[in-house]
């Protein structure tokens, strides 16, 4: 499993999806701005284009020939697309630090880049990855539908998490009101954020595995 995720990083995507991050993440120093969108960028452009170059070099029939399982190739897949979306989040927070003290007594009408926000942007990941990963190993080739699919559902989250911070005060303030001055509440709300997560892309990793056997290559 080791090499094959060596393989879809050094081979899987062009160098440019690893520069990605550190380009969208700089749009965290927009004042004010709906930082969501920094993360979806992952969805918007690397999933779709990472997937559509392996259907053009024809990734799968590639790795079926080589002296692996199928459940080690799922693996290795599944890794590397959690490698990226690390990558998405941690460049984003740095930004966001920067940002933050850049200008420390802006009104944030949207989410300010708080530990409890960025716990909402792993569960808006953790919605993706279970459909995107589910659905595109029912074929392990078709990604057209899966991306569709994900894509729609995390910006559903991201505009239904958005509309309850300015609409529900329990939210707003949880999020952007005296909540944001309680580390204790921070901290959960992130590490529940990762726990779910880590949950969902887990739980996707078993169904892509147990659908990736039927198929035939």
């Amino acid at each position: 499993m080791h090499n094959l995720l060596m393989k879809e990083i050094r081979l899987g995507v062009s160098p440019f999806f690893y520069v990605l991050p550190f380009l969208t993440g700089a749009l965290m120093l927009i004042p004010g701005w709906l930082y969501f969108i920094v993360i979806l960028y992952f969805c918007f452009i690397t999933i779709p284009n990472m997937f559509a170059g392996y259907k053009s070099q024809n990734d799968l029939m590639f790795t079926s020939m080589l002296p692996v399982t199928k459940k080690d190739m799922v693996k290795a897949k599944v890794s590397f697309i959690v490698i990226l979306e690390l990558l998405h989040i941690v460049v984003a927070v740095i930004y966001g630090m920067i940002s933050v003290r850049l200008y420390p007594d802006l009104t944030y009408y949207f989410f300010e880049p708080t530990l409890g926000f960025w716990g909402l942007c792993f569960v808006m990941l953790a919605i993706f990855n279970i459909i995107f990963i589910s659905m595109y190993y029912k074929t392990a080739y078709k990604y057209g539908a899966a991306a569709i699919a994900s894509i729609t559902a995390a910006i559903l989250f991201a505009g239904g998490a958005e509309w309850l911070g300015i609409q529900s005060s329990f939210v707003f303030d949880l999020f952007k009101g005296t909540g944001t001055e309680n580390s204790a509440i921070q901290l959960s709300l992130l590490l529940i954020g990762i726990v779910i997560f880590a949950t969902f892309t887990i739980i996707a990793y078993h169904i892509a595995n147990t659908r990736f056997e039927k198929v035939e290559i």
